[in-house]
């Protein structure tokens, strides 16, 4: 059976203090003031197992009748998280194709399946009618050979309500006055994904590979041959000429954070029931968190009228560390399962993933979860 019991809550929380990121004092004091504002303001059951006379922590007996332990499974929504990328100027060294492997920004020109026997090719393909002139009897490829910028790029996203998982076990040990102290240990699961968009100029060398395609007509832009070699309009597999050109360009990157962070949580809690059918309960402690995951980026510019992409990802593991403090409201549904809804505040440091001139912090310092699911009290 319950039993219904009430709680204070003191200088008791402060031993965990040294396990909380700066600026985190704020939500312990807020806690502590509203606990021992509200709640004594509630009416309190006449019942209980602790002696409200005493200051003193007595331990509850194994055969009581009261239960002792919870396990609690629920949904929660994670906000206030946000992250930083950063761009140095070398990371759009590799803007650019890939013109020794005959793909170009506008379309490509490949070894086809007989080794492009007697100089010629069917693999290959142009994306715009520009490209071709046929009074000159002549197609034309793009590639950036290289790009540089005089400065990097900055940008930074504010993530929204996230939504995620949690779980939860734990256990009362001693009444004191009408409280019930115990601990508890949480797994929470947050997908976390993050997209930036930003802009860049610089400088492209700009080459054009002119390949003689002579009397052969080719089909109408957009065309992509296949690598078979048989059936298709050959042309020849090395251009006749080539010629760089220097462009002020501008362009645009995207950056985007897709991680999961799964946080750990220990420590002592309170609890307290207010009514016969509510109660309530307070818990703060140390914190560990892993995230793990890809940065993904696209970096993009246009010269002559078509677009030059390059790609790439980062995958990376990261820990961080901090402390929660959470409040926790539950309504007794029968006499072994409650719902309840809850709201937590866990600071942690900053999780950073990075590489090839790139990285991305991910602010984790002021994430706020609001949990609901069920309770069962055991």
């Amino acid at each position: 059976m319950r039993s219904f019991h009430s709680l204070d809550v003191g200088c008791s929380l402060f031993p965990f203090r040294r396990f909380w990121p700066p600026g985190c004092c704020l939500p312990l004091c807020l806690a502590v003031f509203l606990t021992g504002f509200v709640l004594p303001a509630l009416a309190q059951p006449e019942t209980f197992e602790g002696n409200p006379d005493s200051s003193a922590f007595i331990p509850i007996p194994k055969d009581t009748d009261d239960w002792t332990r919870h396990f609690r499974l629920g949904a929660l929504v994670g906000l206030n998280i946000s992250a930083n990328f950063n761009e140095s100027a070398a990371a759009f060294n590799s803007l650019g194709g890939a013109p020794q492997n005959g793909i170009f920004g506008d379309g490509y020109v490949r070894t086809d399946q007989t080794g492009n026997a007697g100089g010629y090719t069917g693999y290959w393909g142009y994306n715009n009618a520009s490209q071709y002139n046929a009074a000159a009897q002549t197609l034309t490829m793009h590639s950036i050979n290289s790009f540089s910028t005089t400065s990097g790029v900055n940008s930074s996203e504010n993530g929204g309500f996230m939504p995620g998982l949690e779980a939860a076990y734990g256990g009362n040990l001693w009444y004191w006055k009408h409280a019930r102290v115990g601990w508890e240990a949480g797994l929470g699961w947050l997908p976390i994904s993050l997209t930036a968009n930003s802009a860049f100029s610089g400088t492209a060398s700009q080459v054009s590979y002119v390949y003689n395609v002579g009397n052969v007509v080719l089909p109408s832009a957009p065309y992509q041959g296949g690598p078979s070699g048989q059936g298709e309009p050959l042309i020849p597999s090395t251009p006749e000429s080539q010629t760089a050109t220097n462009l002020e360009v501008s362009g645009t990157s995207q950056n985007t954070l897709d991680v999961s962070l799964y946080t750990l949580r220990f420590g002592p809690t309170l609890y307290w029931d207010l009514t016969q059918h509510f109660s309530t309960s307070i818990g703060v402690g140390p914190a560990l968190g892993v995230v793990s995951g890809d940065y993904k980026y696209t970096d993009t510019i246009m010269t002559g009228g078509f677009p030059t992409r390059t790609s790439g990802q980062i995958n990376a593991t990261d820990v961080v560390f901090g402390g929660y403090v959470n409040a926790t409201l539950l309504y007794h549904t029968s006499e072994s399962a409650d719902i309840y809804i809850g709201a937590q505040y866990m600071p942690m440091t900053d999780a950073t993933i990075s590489g090839n001139g790139r990285s991305c912090q991910l602010n984790l310092s002021g994430q706020l979860y609001f949990s609901v699911g069920i309770n069962w009290a055991f």
